[in-house]
């Protein structure tokens, strides 16, 4: 070439042009791709693997998994691949960026839920979002959508609790939090509400077991929240493991196109769980092969198929073979490639920024939010007056000796549950977060007590021994069977010690629970009994006479002996996060008020289950022949450190059209010293349905705070809409006739004021 020759650049390929709409850049590069590079984005795979094989042989469009000192490495290879396309990166950031050492880790959602604060769960939601996209990860598999029914189920501690609206709108709030203001937010990350849809009716609280739903069933209460994420803009789904009346989820077609896509209009990504689509062979054996399996999913509408590497020939084999219509694979690979262009990976491919990550990873600003959050997500339960502590007679002015007793007291994972640090997902966090990082409840006693004041310390108990299980270390897909959980025995030094350690003190703050191994995925349990010594230890503690305050520690409620009840107070605190030690210790010795209400029901024997407060009348009675029905603790329920009377409930009109608005209005006096944080919750009764229907629904709730010695006017409005049934044909309507509205602090139908209105035709 001449020295004086003109070099032309050369020209932008039309996918590449930032300038072009997304439509157009897709049309442009699906029509580049060859059959593999297009099943390859159908792929999301282990990115604890082959890095190599996974993107450049598979040509994965996806991984999760990826340790931070990985994601780099694979960013690069996918930008050698022959047409650039950027990698989508995920995780499972549950609450928080679990898997990050040192990031902030909020209470598990069930905690977050007890908060009943949409504001400040949205605004968590949006913290993680800007710590995990600081770290190269684009997409969490977040919020959970499912509903607590049976206890035993291992997830419960995953859910928002029992209520459709109530997880509704925190799970649309955690939806607002994560995808910020647009996917071109470069501290957004994909939302991803899971798992469509009823996989957490389980059968005998076995997890993934299959689901007992008719569709009128699965639309009456399990699809509403789903719904609801989809219309605050969540732009991916993943889908249950179970099956529904004998077809697996990922091969539900009326689910996935008919509803999902149809009805509700979802244009975003369906992502699959952990191999869904080879557990349609080798578990629930309803496909003969990878290339039936293959077929079956991507004809029922799945997008992205997570860790099934066979995916990646079967169906190239399945469309070869004529089993399955190419455009079918294209529709998916559109919708994949759609999510990367509207995140703009191609121009950015979002790689971790160090100097970003330094700046926001477990801020001060981050921690401050998510010690606001844990008090919040405390409940008291019941309370004799000893609580708050630091009050009156057992001021500050005179030395005292706190005790803090429990296997649960000073155990850091404890704190965090499940999809945390050590909880055992991923293998580059085998100790966990930095212990610095997370306040025990003995750490926050520690830090909060006056300077004058003792904090002495006693295990107690032991919960559990650990052993193997008997069909062998892995799951057929290679997953780790988790180990087996063995009630401990009681160690008669270890209860003795904490005896004497309660007898010198001034006050036992006791703090039982569960474990890591009796907690998620795979590890539903047979009872929901406290195991190991604890029963016995509490026994024990609360004959001392030193007044004894209960913590739960755990992923989800237990059944409580008759000591617990017996105990001065009682505070449950569902894996409250890094900071959760201390919001205990603040909020037993009166530095912040009680505001936490129950989002899920407690029972009184685990033979009750299922027990939620939305149960459909017509059944013969409302106990068993040896027990009541009623729970230990009903959903909603929470006390203050002061008294409220409700009074004066009125509603601005008693008849309306369908789509007309019922406003009503309450009186709440505080008729104490200390300042109220109250939930108002409103309930809607439908008198006389065409169907069997629930006794009562949430239908609206809102905090409200009541100063001490004031009476404040707390209005509530929902849309007559919103008093829907579901009737025999499968239609959500809502029919003309009498209502009560009931509104109070719990669901207990004695905390409820009443008040009725009309629908008209």
């Amino acid at each position: 070439m001449p020295d004086d020759a003109i070099t032309v650049p050369s020209k932008v390929l039309p996918y590449r042009d930032p300038s072009l709409s997304v439509d157009e850049r897709v049309d442009d590069l699906i029509g580049r791709m060859t059959l593999p590079e297009k099943v390859g984005q159908m792929l999301q795979l282990d990115g604890r693997g082959d890095l190599t094989d996974i993107v450049h042989t598979k040509l994965a469009g996806s991984i999760l998994h990826t340790s931070p000192e990985r994601m780099l490495e694979a960013i690069a290879l996918a930008e050698q691949t022959r047409l650039g396309i950027p990698l989508l990166t995920a995780d499972d950031c549950i609450h928080g960026h679990s898997f990050w050492p040192g990031a902030t880790i909020f209470p598990t959602q069930l905690g977050m839920a007890c908060s009943w604060d949409p504001d400040l769960v949205e605004q968590a939601a949006r913290v993680t979002a800007v710590e995990v996209s600081a770290t190269g990860v684009h997409w969490t598999f977040s919020p959970v959508l499912c509903i607590t029914r049976d206890l035993r189920w291992g997830r419960v501690g995953e859910t928002f609790g029992e209520d459709p609206h109530l997880i509704g709108e925190l799970g649309a709030a955690m939806v607002r939090g994560y995808q910020g203001d647009g996917l071109t937010d470069p501290t957004a990350v994909l939302a991803c509400a899971k798992h469509f849809a009823g996989y957490s009716e389980t059968q005998g609280g076995r997890d993934a077991s299959e689901a007992d739903l008719s569709r009128r069933k699965l639309t009456s209460w399990f699809l509403p929240p789903f719904e609801r994420a989809v219309q605050e803009g969540c732009r991916t789904v993943m889908l249950g493991y179970q099956a529904i009346d004998g077809v697996p989820v990922t091969a539900n077609g009326w689910l996935l196109d008919e509803v999902l896509k149809g009805e509700w209009g979802f244009t975003g990504t369906l992502v699959t769980d952990w191999d869904n689509v080879g557990r349609m062979v080798w578990e629930q054996k309803v496909c003969a092969d990878d290339v039936e399996a293959a077929t079956v999913a991507v004809r029922a509408g799945n997008d992205l198929v997570m860790t099934t590497p066979a995916f990646f020939e079967a169906a190239q084999q399945a469309v070869t073979g004529g089993l399955l219509d190419e455009r079918l694979v294209d529709e998916a690979a559109r919708r994949v490639l759609r999510l990367k262009l509207e995140l703009g990976l191609f121009e950015n491919p979002r790689p971790p920024d160090v100097d970003r990550q330094r700046l926001v990873i477990g801020s001060d600003e981050h921690a401050a939010l998510n010690l606001e959050l844990a008090r919040r997500s405390l409940v008291l339960l019941t309370n004799d007056g000893i609580l708050p502590y630091a009050a009156g007679a057992r001021g500050n002015g005179s030395p005292r000796t706190v005790a803090v007793i429990g296997p649960n007291a000073d155990d850091p994972q404890a704190n965090l549950g499940d999809w945390a640090g050590a909880s055992g997902q991923v293998d580059w966090m085998p100790d966990g977060h930095p212990r610095e990082a997370v306040e025990t409840v003995l750490d926050g006693f520690r830090a909060v007590v006056p300077a004058t004041w003792t904090v002495t310390h006693a295990r107690g108990a032991e919960i559990e021994t650990l052993g193997n299980d008997p069909e062998g270390p892995l799951f057929p897909d290679g997953q780790p069977r988790p180990p087996i959980s063995v009630s401990a025995p009681v160690d008669p030094a270890q209860l003795a010690e904490a005896v004497a350690t309660a007898r010198a003190a001034d006050l036992a703050v006791v703090v039982l629970g569960d474990t890591i191994s009796l907690t998620g995925e795979g590890c539903s349990t047979a009872t929901l009994d406290l195991q190991g010594g604890q029963s016995a230890l509490l026994d024990a503690l609360v004959d001392t006479g030193t007044p004894v305050v209960v913590v739960l520690l755990h992923s989800k409620p237990n059944v409580l002996p008759p000591s617990a009840l017996r105990a001065a107070a009682l505070i449950e605190a569902f894996s409250p996060g890094m900071r959760g030690g201390r919001a205990v210790a603040e909020l037993v010795l009166g530095h912040i008020e009680p505001a936490g209400r129950l989002p899920v029901s407690i029972p009184r024997h685990v033979g009750q289950q299922p027990t939620y407060y939305n149960q459909v009348r017509g059944q013969h009675g409302h106990r068993y022949a040896d027990l009541t029905q009623e729970p230990q603790f009903v959903f909603g329920e929470g006390l203050t450190y002061t008294s409220v009377e409700w009074s004066q409930l009125s509603l601005d009109t008693t008849e309306l059209s369908p789509d007309g608005v019922v406003a009503a209005a309450v009186t709440l006096t505080n008729t104490g010293d200390r300042t109220a944080y109250e939930v108002v919750q409103a309930y809607v009764t439908d008198v006389v349905t065409s169907v069997t229907w629930a006794t009562k629904e949430l239908k609206a709730f809102r905090r409200v705070t009541v100063p001490p010695g004031e009476s404040v006017r707390a209005r509530l409005e929902l849309p007559a809409a919103a008093c829907s049934i579901v009737d025999a044909t499968g239609r959500r309507v809502v029919e003309a006739g009498e209502f009560e509205l009931r509104v109070g602090p719990s669901s207990r139908d004695a905390d409820l004021l009443r008040s009725t209105f009309r629908i008209t035709a």
